[in-house]
């Protein structure tokens, strides 16, 4: 836009290093059309024509409503675009037209926001219209009617032309869900030119809205004719304004060649797209200063894992963890000859519930009992939430902790358990912690309560600060003498219920990411600054506690979780969380391709409706970590991938502007008040779990946890064995069910906290003695007990009860364990023959 004489095309094409190639374009010259080009380009021209609307709402009862539009386009620039303003009627006319620069590999989703201009407060949103680019194809322009409200015949009425950009072209990487794109580095130049001037130093402010850096402050001295640099990352080709406010001073813009008068204590605003940024190019001087710019490639190699797969490391972990699987599983089921590791050995894993200290506890009685077994070196997964990840984080600091007897480190658990904690509340222990948390804010971490909360679960299971990491652990699986640790939490959203907006987050060693995205980063860099898949700001990775702190973050949950976890319908307070939104239609109707969205509208709610929202929706405490998806933009047709629609639960996943790329942080909570599993992990496609034990350690319902997940895995679509069970089970729980249908599922061994024959037995098949019978007497039913999750502290006898009850509940049931090893054994030698002859049926 402005006046230069060429076209906003002309000008892009005319700012691009493409022309070096030898491309060139007459002026006004017609672009082919979609039929004339051998392959789709990437990159496009649109041109948005608002012409106007029809039968406007009233935004009030005084006037009509004093209409604008307001459009949004984030994939293809950071900045808003809006009308003027026509007052005070019912069907305004604008006749404005913008444009964007847009990547055809991304979802463009286009927002028309109407708003009613407001003088004395501010201006009222009534509706948005979402509208999907990828409907208009290259060489169409095309007017469509947009329906806001068929009775009063309400109407927006918008005209779209796309242009293809011949000869230029984007270099992307994506895995089908997330698209990184090119980024440039812009340098800002400051010069002092008159070292006679009177002031001794300048102020400068430079801002690139949608960049990394988005603001940075130059300071020079005047009288020693300095220049100083800021640098700034941003989409290449997102049409990025150079905001500056400068001194004031008399000045004339360079590129514009015209001196005059100004102000420059007010933000000045330079089109960087249209100018040749190969090359250094001034933008503006004044009497004693000048600022140029340059472009250059910015960031090269992504420093995240765009994929679905498992990394490097774990794969090379799992072929080596499958040498000691394949001799153990020999071992634990007396078989005649050796398993080939390739083929024939079963993938197992281990999985865990939330539970507190109860958790906590009852995991290591089921640990033990599985390496008395011989089963624990069998288990090539094992995954945590919330408080087992404390036993977890506390074991892993032994590299070969499951080769060792595990009796030494859980009695140093159990010493830690039993004592009290008001030692963590010690005036000394108060300056550690304050010690800390400056240092780490120092680093750049963002602080939070969960950190405060991660040193106090420090100080409760070590004599003195840990400084383990998560990346530390690698150590204990880099010979697969261990099985992987996997921790699990949720990202979520301000003012969106869990049940709306939910994302799964795992943990390991070697890496942190998102089971929707397929994007991961090493587990030393989750914390640090991320912009379009490059590192930005290395930040010290964290401590381990203070991902315990996140990973069972006890602060997190809001009213809408508590009325989920009760079994109680939520439908009343959900609807009252919710937006309202549906689909609309346009005419005339345009082709539809699977991977287009259906327009949609949203209108905002009232006052009254969004406080009740962030009532309902507010979470005490969340933890806050730099979001290292920030830039990256999704894919065209990313609702059409298998593995993204695997995880997708969110109402914001047809939403690609509101999803969290554009975020700066993270906010991460506890998954236990979603629905109390670790699963999530292991049921990934590619990790091909053949046998997991389902260890349960919550409170109240035994079944709820494993109902919830079922159904969830059912409505996804994930391979995962029926858990059916007769009313009588339900109401007298068994201590191991083994749950096996389809060969596509897992076999499941589910082992809910229950006190049944251990009330009898103090072990397999030996009696209790009179005298005896009391220590088989674990109150385990009732979650307000002497197992209360909110309990901290166990005297040492209930210690001892409740870690010799799972440790009996794993003994006890050591056949089904075996039979369900034995039958994935099985499964796995037929899938094997089955393969060879159908290799030998085709040859």
């Amino acid at each position: 836009m402005g006046s230069s004489a060429y076209s906003p095309l002309d000008r892009f094409v005319r700012a691009n290093p493409y022309r070096k190639t030898g491309i060139r374009r007459k002026k006004h010259e017609r672009l082919h059309s979609a039929e004339d080009e051998p392959e789709v380009p990437q990159l496009c021209w649109l041109a948005v024509k608002i012409i106007g609307m029809r039968n406007l709402r009233k935004a009030d009862l005084l006037s009509h409503t004093d209409c604008y539009v307001k459009l949004w386009m984030p994939t293809a620039s950071c900045q808003e675009a809006q009308t003027k303003t026509v007052n005070n009627c019912r069907n305004p006319v604008w006749n404005e037209t913008f444009h964007f620069i847009i990547q055809r590999e991304v979802k463009n989703i286009l927002e028309l926001t109407i708003c009613d201009k407001d003088t004395c407060t501010s201006d009222d949103q009534l509706l948005t219209v979402r509208f999907d680019v990828a409907k208009i194809q290259p060489g169409e322009k095309v007017c469509l009617n947009f329906e806001l409200n068929p009775e009063s015949q309400e109407e927006l009425e918008v005209e779209f032309l796309l242009e293809n950009i011949p000869g230029v072209s984007e270099n992307i990487i994506t895995n089908g869900v997330l698209v990184s794109r090119e980024v440039s580095s812009l340098e800002v130049h400051v010069n002092e030119t008159n070292m006679k001037s009177p002031y001794t130093r300048r102020d400068f402010t430079f801002t690139v809205k949608g960049s990394y850096e988005e603001t940075q402050d130059v300071s020079i001295d005047c009288r020693q004719g300095s220049s100083e640099t800021a640098r700034f990352h941003y989409v290449k080709h997102s049409q990025p304004r150079l905001h500056m406010t400068l001194p004031k001073e008399c000045s004339f813009c360079g590129h514009h060649s015209a001196r005059r008068q100004m102000d420059l204590s007010s933000p000045l605003a330079v089109s960087l797209h249209s100018l040749d940024l190969s090359k250094k190019v001034t933008v503006m001087r004044g009497e004693s200063y000048e600022v140029s710019v340059k472009e250059e490639d910015g960031c090269q190699n992504l420093d995240l894992r765009l994929g679905f797969d498992l990394c490097a490391e774990e794969q090379d972990f799992i072929s080596k963890r499958k040498k000691v699987v394949a001799a153990a599983l020999k071992r634990v089921l007396h078989l005649d000859e050796d398993l080939q590791e390739d083929e024939q050995v079963p993938v197992v894993a281990v999985m865990t519930t939330a539970g507190g200290v109860r958790s906590m506890t009852a995991m290591c009685g089921s640990l033990l009992a599985l390496q008395e077994l011989g089963i624990l070196d069998c288990v090539s997964y094992m995954t945590g939430l919330s408080a087992t990840t404390w036993t977890m984080a506390k074991l892993y600091e032994d590299p070969y902790w499951s080769q060792n007897d595990l009796r030494g480190p859980l009695g140093d658990i159990k010493e830690h358990v039993t004592k009290s904690k008001l030692h963590c509340f010690s005036l000394d222990h108060m300056k550690y912690y304050e010690k800390e948390l400056c240092e780490r804010k120092q680093e750049g971490h963002k602080l939070s309560f969960t950190d405060l909360w991660g040193l106090f679960i420090d100080c409760m299971l070590h004599h003195q600060g840990s400084t383990h990491k998560l990346s530390d652990q690698q150590l204990a699986v880099n010979q697969g003498q261990n099985p992987l640790p996997m921790y699990l939490c949720l990202n979520v959203k301000d003012d969106f219920s869990t049940l709306d907006f939910k994302e799964w987050v795992e943990f390991t060693p070697y890496e942190v990411g998102f089971l929707k995205y397929g994007a991961f980063v090493r587990s030393e860099d989750f914390g640090s600054e991320f912009f379009m898949g490059h590192l930005m700001k290395k930040i010290p990775e964290s401590h381990i506690c203070f991902l315990e702190g996140t990973w069972s973050n006890i602060f997190s949950q809001n009213f809408m979780d508590a009325v989920y976890l009760t079994g109680h319908s939520e439908d009343f307070w959900h609807r009252w969380t919710r937006g309202t939104e549906h689909d609309i239609e346009e005419h005339p109707a345009l082709p539809k391709k699977p991977h287009e969205q259906t327009t949609c509208l949203s209108i905002p709610r009232g006052c009254l409706s969004n406080t009740l929202r962030e009532m309902l929706t507010e979470r005490p405490v969340v933890s806050t970590y730099h979001n290292f998806l920030k830039g990256l933009q999704l894919h065209n047709k990313y609702l059409e991938n298998e593995s993204f629609c695997m995880w997708k639960d969110t109402v914001l996943d047809s939403s690609p502007n509101q999803l969290n790329e554009m975020g700066d942080y993270l906010k991460l909570i506890d998954t236990a008040f979603f629905i109390n599993t670790s699963c999530p992990p292991i049921v990934r496609p590619e990790r091909k779990v053949d046998v997991i034990l389902h260890l349960n350690y919550s409170g109240g319902s035994q079944t709820l946890p494993l109902d919830l997940f079922s159904d969830y895995c059912l409505e996804h679509g994930i391979p995962f064995p029926s858990t059916e069970l007769s009313q009588e089970d339900r109401e007298h729980l068994k201590e191991c069910y083994v749950f096996e249908d389809s060969l596509e599922a897992p076999i499941l061994a589910y082992f809910p906290l229950v006190c049944d024959t251990f009330q009898k037995y103090k072990a397999p098949n030996v009696k209790r003695g009179p005298t005896e019978m009391e220590q088989g007497r674990v109150d385990v039913s009732n979650c307000v007990g002497p197992y209360s999750t909110a309990l901290l502290t166990y005297s040492e006898e209930n210690f001892n009860k409740l870690l010799n009850l799972c440790h009996y509940n794993i003994l006890n049931n050591k056949n089904l364990i075996l039979q369900a090893l034995r039958t994935a054994v099985q499964r796995k030698k037929r899938s094997k023959n089955c393969s060879s002859a159908q290799s030998s049926k085709c040859s």
